[in-house]
């Protein structure tokens, strides 16, 4: 049996800039800064990593910053949902919905995701596409700041969902940064990178995954690819 961990944007969905644009409402409301907002780039990072480093860049110390996250994101997930609303921004990126639903049919899989979202701003993006119910588990930018101890708690959460012990080598980890091959790389999972995010191939390509897609369009050949990886 395998565990198949997704990120969410630029692998299953892009919500066009809708995270960006409710982070920078959320921490002008809370902070009253946004920081070297347009600048700074968001691909692959933890929601907890995007608001340290923006109020890091603004000034503010770490005693200022950490007493305001739960009102910050708070203020994030109320603007995503003002933002998302009736889902029309949310598009499913290629094959995405058929390839997840055929991973989740199998006996010998469990689908989850490894997001940097904090989890109620993932369910916010991934409700317009019907899959949250096929995410068995999941490890979330609001379980830590750092990506590569999230590989750890989707195990752990798995095995108790499952009652099986998942090694990290019964891990894939599909993503479209070179952070969330570095994820996998870090603790000896399978590496996946797909190209619909915003890396270039050549750039994806030159992390060295262990298995690479244009995108997910060819579903029979993505699902043969990545339930015979090892």
């Amino acid at each position: 049996m395998r565990l198949f961990l997704f990120d969410i944007d630029g692998t299953l969905v892009t919500a066009r800039g809708a995270g960006r644009l409710a982070i920078g409402h959320a921490l002008a409301t809370t902070y009253g800064a946004t920081g070297p907002l347009e600048a700074y780039d968001f691909r692959g990072k933890t929601d907890q990593r995007i608001v340290w480093d923006l109020m890091r860049g603004a000034g503010l110390d770490a005693a200022r910053i950490a007493a305001g996250l739960a009102e910050c994101f708070a203020a994030y997930v109320a603007e995503l949902e003002r933002l998302i609303g009736d889902g029309a921004r949310v598009t499913i990126l290629p094959g995405v919905g058929a390839l997840v639903r055929a991973l989740a049919a199998r006996a010998d899989a469990v689908v989850g995701l490894l997001t940097g979202n904090i989890e109620p701003g993932a369910r916010v993006k991934l409700r317009p596409t019907g899959l949250w119910s096929l995410f068995r588990v999941g490890a979330f930018g609001s379980d830590e700041m750092d990506r590569r101890r999230l590989p750890a708690i989707a195990c752990e959460r798995a095995h108790r969902l499952t009652g099986r012990r998942f090694a990290f080598e019964e891990v894939t980890i599909i993503g479209d940064t070179p952070l969330d091959v570095d994820c996998a790389r870090a603790c000896g999972a399978v590496a996946v990178a797909v190209a619909t995010g915003f890396h270039p191939a050549d750039e994806l390509k030159s992390c060295a995954p262990d298995l690479f897609f244009a995108d997910f369009a060819d579903v029979p050949a993505a699902l043969a690819a990545l339930t015979t990886a090892r």
